[in-house]
């Protein structure tokens, strides 16, 4: 199996230390107009976090406090709000809050079915091709972090560890439902 190395483990921490705050996984639909923030980005969107270490505030300057740090570079997240040069963003796991833009990167990145980690499922398949009966390359752990590639037709290319393959579009949190991935 592959995975992460953080996939069993919190991907951040309070300020204080303590474990970062959880939230439910949210349902994100993808609008064909998405609506565009002062940066001239569409909103939502998701992007990957450039540094290994990233101050979350609760408000959009440095005035405001940290409320976690996360601690994984490349983590995706989603980002819902613009304020100046500051981005309100969303995790996998609901939590909210503030980041400045240049700590965040326009490489995607994805988590593989993050909501599956505390059940008792199977890892997910890795496939050779985007078609369910092609053959295994790998198995990915749930919430094993993923480069995006490409998404085309509900399946994506993602690639981890040096290893290619394709999975649908469906088990990955970091791309939107239908979204087209270049």
């Amino acid at each position: 199996m592959i995975g992460s190395g953080l996939a069993a483990s919190r991907f951040y921490t309070s300020a204080d230390g303590s474990p970062g705050s959880t939230g439910s996984l949210a349902a994100v639909s993808s609008l064909p107009a998405a609506p565009r923030g002062p940066s001239g980005l569409p909103l939502p969107r998701y992007v990957s976090l450039k540094s290994s270490k990233v101050n979350v505030r609760i408000g959009p300057s440095q005035e405001h406090d940290v409320a976690w740090v996360f601690n994984s570079a490349g983590l995706p997240v989603e980002i819902i709000a613009e304020f100046e040069n500051w981005r309100r963003i969303r995790d996998s796991e609901g939590a909210e809050g503030w980041v400045y833009h240049s700590l965040l990167s326009g490489r995607r990145t994805a988590l593989v079915a993050p909501w599956q980690k505390e059940k008792e499922t199977p890892p997910e398949t890795l496939h050779a091709s985007a078609e369910t009966e092609s053959h295994a390359v790998a198995r990915l752990e749930h919430g094993a972090k993923v480069e995006v590639k490409e998404c085309r037709h509900n399946w994506c290319e993602v690639s981890v560890a040096g290893v290619t393959g394709y999975l649908q579009q469906n088990l990955l949190w970091g791309v939107y439902p239908g979204e087209q991935v270049e």
